[in-house]
């Protein structure tokens, strides 16, 4: 089926970054509950509502453990590769680089 079983960091709509458990969106249950009540009174914005496109999400592949940023297939291996999660493109060196790797989330 799906990846449930995957951990990876997520950005939460009240703006937290937090470590997702399979397809967790929030980051506790006070904070699904409020989104779930912005979203009935149509506080939240529709971006919000939905998972990160697929060109701001970083992905690795098993093989040969390249990133690669909005690709979920690796060029090279031919293989599916695993979603890191939000991310970009560094402006020195132009490797994608997950925000996970950037923030400390044992904190």
């Amino acid at each position: 089926m799906g990846d449930d079983g995957v951990t990876s960091a997520q950005l939460c709509a009240c703006g937290r970054l937090f470590v997702a458990v399979g397809r967790q969106l929030h980051c506790s249950a006070s904070c699904r509950q409020r989104a779930y009540r912005a979203r009935r009174r149509g506080l939240l914005p529709e971006a919000a509502l939905t998972r990160r496109p697929r060109a701001q999400t970083v992905y690795e592949c098993p093989r040969c453990e390249e990133r690669l940023l909005g690709e979920q297939r690796c060029p090279d291996c031919q293989v599916f590769c695993l979603r890191v999660g939000p991310g970009g493109c560094c402006p020195r060196c132009d490797v994608p680089v997950a925000l996970a790797d950037l923030v400390d989330l044992s904190a």
